[in-house]
This record gives C-alpha cells, structure tokens and sequence, in this order.
C-alpha cells in the first residue's frame, strides 16, 4: 500500500519508445505503484509498428502523458531530441522504456534535485551503469560527484554521461548540443560523452547504481540495441586488444578538434 504520493512538478519525465509498450506500460505502472507523479510525462516514439502503437495510445488515454510521435524510424538521436524539445520544466527525468524504478528510487530522487538546486553546476545525475564509473568523490546520501584527473589512464572516463536513467538539466542542449542522428544509437550516446567532457559538464553519481532500476529484457520484447560479439566477448585476447584499442581512441577522439 502506498502511504505517501511523491510529486516533482519541477521535473518532467521523458521516456524513449520503439515497438516495446509492454515494456512501456511496466514503466509507467511501477511509478504508479510507487506514487511517484511528475509535473508532466513526455512519450517519444521513434515511429514504431502499429500493433504497438495501438497499445501506446491506449497508454496515452490512461495515464494522459504527453505523447511525440514519428512517421518513421529515425533513430535513437532523433527520438530524444524531439521528446527534449517538448519539455518546459526545469529538469528532465530521461528513461528508456525497459526500465523500472525500485523501492528506493523515490528517496534518491527526492536527494538528487535537492543537491542538483544547491548546485547549480551540476548538470547531469546518474542512477543506473553496468560498471562503477572510475573517478569519484564521495559527496552525501549516496551520491558521489564525477571528476576525471589530470593524468586518467582509465579509459572508462568517457563514460561521464551515460544514456541509461538519469536526472539532468532541461537547457542540456544549451550547453552540450543535440544528440546526434542519422547514426546508429551507440554511435549517438558516444558522441554525447565526447561533447560532456568537451564542454565541462558536471555530474553525479549514485553509488549504489544497481538497486534504483531494473532493466527488463524480454523474450517477447528484447533490447533493440544490438552489439557485436567483439564489442561483448570476455575472451582474454580480445578482451585486451578491445582495451588498448579503446584506450587510445577514446583518448583521440577527446583531444582532436
């Protein structure tokens, strides 16, 4: 039973969609649930197929969000520009649909803007990563501050912004620039990093990073982002090669005009 509706009406919260609204309809029913509600709620759809649409609408009808659509696919970068450029509140909420908000998203939420008006340098919280980001200062109630050193030898530093479930900014683009289009949706995240460092941008992380969300990749509806095998083997050459290849394009693509 919920005890207490949680309201952030300074935050709106943007949600990417393709062909996956079951995934769509959990999202939205776990902030139900949580009795988490936001000042407005921003669908983006990148053109999906009608029998997903349909259910989308139905959605729409339901929890009354604001929905953008597309009459085609146009990627990952067009889809987020768009749902941004719907948005008039002051922070943004950014969540891809196959993901769900835990028990204990409400108070690191409520912590998050808290900090985020204290500081108004900082640009971007992060809730969720499947590793640790490397270069951390522990700042309070959970939350360290992302930096990176003179001399980072980790080649994780790109990963100062990521596009798995954070807070940020609604001027994001003021600062950073669009995401990319017309590219495929980790070319477009990689390139937004590159701008982040580029542009001094200012973030948070959340250190206990996997227990605010659960990413749900069903049978029925799987991840559309696909990688190659090299890009996820563990095998020890590959994994070493794909490291140093890293690291020094990583670095490249920092520091060249």
């Amino acid at each position: 039973m919920i005890e207490m509706i949680s309201k952030f009406p300074d935050i709106t919260l943007l949600i990417t969609h393709y062909n996956r609204s079951n995934s769509l309809a959990n999202l939205l029913k776990s902030f139900k649930l949580l009795g988490i509600s936001f000042g407005d709620v921003v669908v983006s759809d990148d053109g999906s197929e009608d029998e997903h649409l349909i259910v989308v609408h139905k959605l729409k009808s339901e929890f009354g969000f604001k929905l953008v659509a597309a009459p085609a696919n146009a990627g990952l970068g067009n889809n987020i520009n768009k749902g941004q450029n719907s948005i008039s509140t002051p922070y943004t909420l950014y969540i891809q649909e196959d993901f769900e908000p835990t028990a204990k998203f409400q108070s690191a939420l409520n912590n998050a803007i808290e900090i985020m008006n204290e500081r108004m340098d900082i640009d971007i919280t992060r809730f969720y990563a499947y590793l640790k980001y490397p270069y951390l200062k522990n700042l309070k109630n959970g939350f360290s501050e992302m930096y990176i050193p003179s001399f980072a030898l980790n080649y994780k530093k790109i990963y100062f912004y990521s596009d798995h479930p954070h807070l940020r900014r609604s001027n994001f683009f003021s600062k950073f620039g669009k995401y990319s289009e017309g590219i495929k949706g980790d070319k477009t995240e990689y390139n937004m990093c590159l701008s982040f460092i580029r542009n001094n941008g200012k973030g948070l992380f959340y250190n206990d990073f996997q227990s605010l969300f659960i990413q749900r990749n069903s049978e029925a509806e799987p991840s559309t982002m696909v990688r190659s095998k090299i890009s996820n083997s563990n095998f020890f050459i590959i994994k070493i090669v794909r490291d140093l290849y890293r690291q020094i394009k990583y670095n490249y693509d920092l520091f060249k005009k």
